[in-house]
């Protein structure tokens, strides 16, 4: 089979490897699409391995068929060969095929193309992980969701509202925010023109304090604003792209009972995903299926041109997630 390898230039190249070997809790599925992350450029750049086991090509999710099943997978799930199935996985989907343990798939939400399916697991698993695992999000809770342009925000967004959250968010132009109106976050900040610090203590100070933040952005800022949430809040960091250091006054912490939660889905163990995916299909897939929840596709294209598609997320464009389809 094919499937995108790196060169030693950090160029990309679709070439021949070896066919996948299936093990016995495995289902074997062509993949049709497979989405991006920032997690793949981070691979791509030598700064996130794949876990032990997993191919060494970049994917974290796909969508395809299964054409082939191991005995365990046969035995222990109700799949079978032909079902349409999407998947999070360690590594691997920028190929021609996958090896999935059964409990590593979805269903394909009714409605839902292949390429909006192939847009979800990672990114929908991310959200669920850290809005209510770790956030503890409920109905009338405010979320404050960073970078309301990302791939992950046109996902975790709607999910919040979806489950009767207020959401606050940031872009970087009025461009951005009309861009973003579909995900009807409450408060859309443009931070050229607002200072987000200001904007929280403001929120605070009329009664509407974050309750949990997801921040992918971090940086100096993320001192600044943690002193403007409600008391008992979570702030939840899931990357630093912004910046890896900041000064944090420790008094508003422990007076404010806040919690700073590192976060990353790709550390968990695989019963913790394989739980995390039950959840979704139990909880979010119907609200996936009656339209409240869809992710947004900003561009598809095939996976041959792999590089190209790495260049949106490298300058920032997407706004949405960006989709490799594979003949």
């Amino acid at each position: 089979m094919k499937a995108i390898l790196i060169n030693d230039d950090k160029s990309l190249r679709w070439d021949n490897v070896p066919d996948p070997v299936m093990g016995a809790d495995d289902c074997l599925v062509k993949i049709e699409a497979a989405a991006l992350n920032r997690a793949d450029l981070m691979q791509r750049e030598g700064d996130y391995p794949p876990p032990p086991g997993c191919p060494e090509w970049m994917g974290l999710e796909i969508a395809g068929t299964i054409v082939a099943m191991g005995e365990e997978a046969v035995a222990n799930s109700s799949w079978k060969v032909g079902d349409k199935v999407c998947a999070l996985l360690g590594g691997g989907g920028y190929a021609q095929y996958a090896n999935i343990r059964y409990d590593m798939l979805m269903p394909v939400p009714k409605n839902c193309t292949m390429v909006e399916a192939a847009a979800m697991p990672e990114a929908f698993a991310t959200a669920y992980l850290n809005l209510f695992m770790e956030g503890g999000l409920q109905a009338g809770d405010t979320l404050l969701m960073n970078a309301g342009a990302s791939g992950l925000a046109s996902v975790i967004i709607p999910m919040a509202k979806a489950f009767g959250a207020r959401v606050i968010t940031t872009v970087l132009s009025d461009e951005i925010a009309a861009s973003i109106a579909h995900l009807k976050a409450d408060v859309v900040v443009n931070t050229t023109k607002q200072d987000i610090a200001e904007v929280l203590k403001q929120q605070l100070d009329e009664g509407h304090p974050v309750d949990v933040a997801i921040d992918c952005l971090g940086g100096e800022i993320m001192g600044k604003c943690i002193h403007y949430l409600k008391h008992g809040a979570r702030w939840i960091m899931i990357a630093a792209l912004a910046g890896q250091k900041t000064e944090i006054d420790l008094k508003n912490i422990y007076v404010r009972n806040v919690r700073i939660i590192g976060s990353t889905l790709r550390s968990r163990t695989p019963a913790v995903k394989a739980q995390i995916l039950a959840d979704l299909v139990k909880t979010v897939w119907p609200k996936v299926e009656s339209g409240e929840v869809k992710p947004t596709i900003y561009k598809v294209l095939p996976i041959t041109e792999a590089e190209a598609a790495h260049d949106i997320l490298y300058r920032g464009e997407n706004v949405g997630k960006v989709v490799l389809t594979v003949e």
